[in-house]
Parts: structure tokens; C-alpha cells; sequence
């Protein structure tokens, strides 16, 4: 690999990461303005948890095809195209006064979410060698998190001095980072380019090493290729019960205590008596704690070969934000918060390297898009059950019993999920014993491939020395907006 090549793949990760961490900090800020907004003008817990559905619901509806789209449409055309729609609609938004105007726009604004996200996602991967994924993981997670540490303080400033016009104006700008991204990144995936199959194996040799890992490694058995544009098979989230039960325990729990997103603005406000700067601050304090958090879980992860420690490790860090989240019921002040919610951050910076580098490791790299789609629906999902519950109880329940009993019923979760991944472990042990051709790995069913084809390597299989994806398919904090 030439230094040059080499130079250009870690300025497309510098470069993805900065446009990443701009509009994540755009999106805290224009939420937390809204957030703010709202409860200043007197709306209450079903105002609120309305409008962050309504940016939360595209994300689950449209998960299916905007994954598709990512893994089929070339990158650079969905970055420059969205993000410019992007940047219209919250000019838009800024203007906008009537509620019903202001909602239909946030879910405008959700709908081009659910293709970026999944993108951007996908592309980090074919940008760096497998080995080096630990490292780009830990350099986009600190970017989302500064991005995210950045909004909410930023708007709860603006907020007191300008009113939301401004904070969402700012917003808008944010989103042109994914434009000049998509103009600058010269790693591309989906469109229509050549198959290695078209290719030639002296042409694709010659090619090996100026290509990103994502195209070149082989999916499947015999004769069997995939394409940057998303054409592997082979592969689905409901016959791999390791990233199943994964899914399944991270959106439960995020169900369970993401209705703190729409109590806290009240917790804070009217219960502890809290200023707007301080609820911005209180929720900096979440991001803050995800920096060493994810930098953390990136060293451990290198060390990691068996994917069931990495479920393992979503549900310890699933069990950490759960935990601070109790507790944070017992505080008598609003900045005690700060504290709990670094410690909470650090456990959801940990679990969203978990979680993106097992992704990274079982799903072949054409199909990553729709994974991280897929998993990113099954958040959401969960984000919406707990918008609707916080919502709903908050109409009858003081804040603080509310935020003691998501807490509580996060770590219950953790606990019934428990025997589950046990099970999910021993079934592919199970299924070996059935016949030929099964893989003695806790990974998913491969068919075995022969001759010369056996020295190539599956998409996971090629990530597993130490692999892992800053995707981040949980960019904040859980069911964060």
C-alpha cells in the first residue's frame, strides 16, 4: 500500500467523521431548542414526546427501503442531495410558526436521517484496512460526541438570548458538512461500478490494494461475489440469532428508560428548579461521558474474537445507563445529574462500539446499509415506545417516580435478556452437530466454498481480526433525539 493511498483513506475517515460530528451537533441543537421551546410555551409531556416521534417515525417506517437505497445509490449522489434538501428544510423550519407546519418538517428532516445515517455508516468500513477499524471507530465516535456535546449547551445559550430562530438556522448550516462530504470522500460505495466477476483476476489483482476492504472480500459460497452496490445474499438479521438477540435486548431497553428524553426537560425545569443552561449542560454531561467511553471499548474491543463477549459487553453497558438512570431519581439538585450522566455517557459510548463492531463483523459489506438500517429501526422503535409511555405517564405522575421506574425496568430487562444470549450461544453449537458444511464459529451459516475460491474470505470472516464500525447506529444518548 503506497503512502499515498494510504494518506487518502485516513483523510476520508478525518473527512466523514468532522461531517458526522457538524450534523449531530445540529441535530442536539435544534432539538434542544425545540425541546426548550415547548416547555417554555407551556406544552406539556404529550407535546413533547409528539414531536420527537415525529422525528423518530421515518427512521422505522422508511428503514427497509432508505437501507436499500444506501447499499444501491452511489454515496456521494445521496450525501450532496440530501443534505441540500437537508439544509432547505430547516431554513424552512426556522420560519415556520405553526405547530403543525414545524412537525411535518422534522419528520422531512427524519426521512433524509434514515438514508444518510445508514450511509454513512457502511462507508467507514471500505475506507480503512480491517485492522485498522478500532482506531476510525474511535475517531467518529469522538466526533458525534463532540458534535452532541456541543448542541445541547450551544442551544440552551441561543435559546435564552435569540429565541429558536437562530439555534435552528445554525442547524441548517450544519447540514451543507454533508455535502461538501459527499463532494470531498473519495471512498464511494453503491451505484453502478464493475463486479469483480467483470473484472478479471489479473485486473483485480492489480486493483487489490487501491480498493477499500468492503470490495474485496468475497460473500457466500462458490461463485458467489458482492458489489459495492449491495448485491450479497446470504444474509439476514432473523437467521443470525447473536445480532438478533442483540437488536432485540438494545431496543427493549431503550424502550424501557428512553422516556427520559421527554421527562427530563421537566425533571429538571420544575422539579429541581433548573435554568435552561443547566439543562443543556446536564445534557453535555451525557456526550462528555461517551468520549472515553468509546475509546475505551475500541482498545478492549481489538482483544475481543468471540462475538457472544461483544453481546455480552451491550448488555453490561445496557445495565450502566440503566443503573445512573435510578439513581439520577434520588438527586436533589439538577447539577448532581452531571456526574451520572458522564458515567451513563461513558456506558453508551462503550455499548455503541459493541454493538457497530459486531454488525461490522457478521453482516457482509454489500448488505451493511440495510443492517445498520435495520438496527437503527430497532432503536428508534424503542425510542417511540418510550417517547409515547414518558409522554403519557407524565400526564398523571410527577417526573421523579417516572425516571426511578425507567431505570428499574431497564436493568430488569438486562436481566431477562440474560439467559436469552446463552441460548443464542449455544444454538449455532447446535446446529453443527446437523451436518457438513457448518461454521465452528458463533457466526452466522456460511456454505463452504472450493478450490482456489477457499483462499478468499467472507465479509465477517475478513473483519474479525479486530475489526469495528463507527457507524454508530445509537449516535447519542439512548433513544436520544
Amino acid at each position: 500500500m503506497s503512502f499515498t493511498t494510504e494518506a487518502s483513506r485516513w483523510s476520508d475517515v478525518w473527512c466523514a467523521s468532522a461531517a458526522r460530528g457538524t450534523t449531530v451537533g445540529g441535530d442536539f441543537l435544534a432539538a434542544t431548542a425545540l425541546a426548550l421551546a415547548l416547555q417554555g410555551a407551556g406544552a406539556g409531556g404529550l407535546a413533547v414526546s409528539g414531536l420527537l416521534l415525529a422525528a423518530t417515525l421515518p427512521l422505522v417506517v422508511l428503514a427497509p427501503l432508505a437501507g436499500r437505497l444506501a447499499d444501491r445509490v452511489d454515496s456521494r449522489t445521496l450525501l450532496v442531495t440530501i443534505g441540500s434538501a437537508q439544509a432547505a428544510i430547516c431554513v424552512l423550519l426556522a420560519v415556520a410558526d405553526d405547530p403543525i407546519v414545524v412537525v411535518v418538517l422534522v419528520a422531512l428532516l427524519a426521512c433524509g436521517l434514515a438514508v444518510t445515517q445508514p450511509c454513512l455508516a457502511a462507508l467507514l468500513p471500505a475506507m480503512v484496512r480491517p485492522a485498522d477499524l478500532p482506531r476510525a471507530s474511535a475517531i467518529s465516535q469522538t466526533a458525534v460526541s463532540l458534535g452532541a456535546l456541543g448542541g445541547p449547551v450551544l442551544a440552551g445559550l441561543l435559546v435564552g438570548q435569540f429565541g429558536t430562530r437562530v439555534p435552528l438556522l445554525v442547524d441548517a448550516a450544519t447540514y451543507l458538512a454533508l455535502v461538501v462530504a459527499g463532494l470531498l470522500l473519495r471512498t464511494r460505495r453503491g451505484g453502478r461500478r464493475p463486479t469483480a466477476d467483470q473484472a478479471g483476476r489479473a485486473d483485480q489483482a492489480g486493483r487489490a490494494d487501491q480498493a477499500g476492504p468492503a470490495e474485496q472480500v468475497r460473500v457466500g459460497g462458490q461463485g458467489s461475489r458482492v458489489n459495492p452496490g449491495g448485491t450479497g445474499q446470504g444474509w439476514r438479521l432473523r437467521r443470525d440469532p447473536l445480532m438478533l438477540v442483540m437488536v432485540v435486548s438494545t431496543a427493549v431497553v431503550i424502550a424501557a428508560i428512553g422516556g427520559i428524553n421527554v421527562i427530563e426537560v421537566f425533571f429538571i425545569r420544575e422539579t429541581l428548579k433548573g435554568s435552561a443552561t443547566t439543562y443543556g449542560l446536564v445534557g453535555a454531561a451525557w456526550m462528555a461521558g461517551m468520549l472515553p467511553g468509546g475509546w475505551l471499548a475500541a482498545r478492549l474491543a481489538r482483544r475481543l474474537d468471540d462475538d457472544a463477549a461483544l453481546v455480552h459487553g451491550v448488555l453490561i453497558t445496557l445495565a450502566g445507563c440503566s443503573s445512573m438512570v435510578l439513581l439520577a431519581a434520588t438527586v436533589p439538585a439538577a447539577v448532581l445529574l452531571v456526574p451520572l450522566w458522564l458515567v451513563a455517557g461513558a456506558a453508551n459510548g462503550a455499548e455503541n462500539v459493541f454493538a457497530n463492531l459486531l454488525t461490522a463483523r457478521r453482516v457482509p459489506p454489500g448488505m451493511r446499509a440495510r443492517a445498520y438500517a435495520s438496527y437503527g429501526a430497532a432503536v428508534q422503535g424503542g425510542s417511540m415506545g418510550g417517547y409515547l409511555i414518558g409522554g403519557a405517564l407524565l400526564t398523571g405522575v410527577a417526573p421523579r417516580p417516572l425516571i426511578a421506574g425507567a431505570g428499574a425496568a431497564g436493568l430488569l430487562v438486562v436481566l431477562v435478556f440474560v439467559p436469552v444470549v446463552a441460548r443464542a450461544v449455544r444454538r449455532p453449537v447446535r446446529e453443527q452437530s446437523a451436518g457438513p458444511g457448518r461454521d465452528t464459529t458463533a457466526g452466522p451459516v456460511r456454505p463452504q466454498s472450493t478450490g482456489p475460491e477457499r483462499e478468499e474470505t467472507t465479509g465477517s470472516e475478513a473483519l474479525r481480526p479486530g475489526g469495528t464500525d463507527a457507524g454508530l447506529a445509537t449516535p447519542g444518548r439512548p433513544a436520544g433525539p
